[in-house]
């Protein structure tokens, strides 16, 4: 169980003081126009080497830290040991959650097989999405352009594709009242 915690319980980071700003220390200052200058140091202020900051990408003491707060790698074992029985735990209780659900629901399908076996059939019913009936194919025959394009497009039992997307803002060219949806039982 190595990590990278416990190689650095090994060594002694070295600790850099330095006066130079992080993130301005390969510019060179360009005399042109200050204002971007300044607009750049505005929106994102330096990190001086030699002040933490809460916020910061740079923490001097935080080596020292994580030694002081795992001392030993023997401690670092320890707590990945218990974090990953924590782990365990979870899952173990998710695992036992589903299939208390599995169970119920396959209850429920076994309780309408009893009571109305009509349904249960219906329910259970594997079906083609493709398939169509005699009346379909026939009014299909019928149909030309957009609407049998949309109507071989359409899925069963899926969102259809010729609805308009919901938006914020209204159509164009306004609302169309005398739209009727189609219908393949006409």
């Amino acid at each position: 169980m190595s990590s990278p915690l416990l190689a650095l319980g090994k060594q002694k980071l070295p600790l850099r003081v330095a006066q130079t700003s992080v993130r301005y220390a390969g510019r060179q200052e360009s005399g042109a126009d200050p204002r971007n200058e300044i607009i750049r140091r505005a929106l994102y202020p330096s990190n001086i080497r030699n002040r933490a900051s809460p916020v910061g990408t740079w923490r001097p003491d935080v080596g020292r830290r994580l030694q002081r707060a795992i001392p030993s790698a023997q401690a670092h074992e320890t707590i990945e040991r218990a974090w990953f029985l924590h782990q365990r735990h979870v899952r173990r209780t998710r695992m036992a959650e589903l299939q208390r659900k599995f169970e119920s629901v396959r209850n429920a399908m076994e309780t309408l097989r009893q009571v109305a076996p009509d349904l249960y059939a219906e329910a259970n019913k594997e079906e083609d999405p493709r398939a169509r009936t005699s009346a379909e194919n026939e009014l299909l025959k019928k149909l030309k352009g957009p609407e049998k394009k949309a109507v071989e497009a359409r899925i069963r039992g899926l969102f259809p594709r010729e609805l308009r997307i919901p938006t914020d803002t209204p159509p164009k060219n306004g609302w169309t009242y005398d739209y009727t949806p189609m219908s393949l039982s006409s």
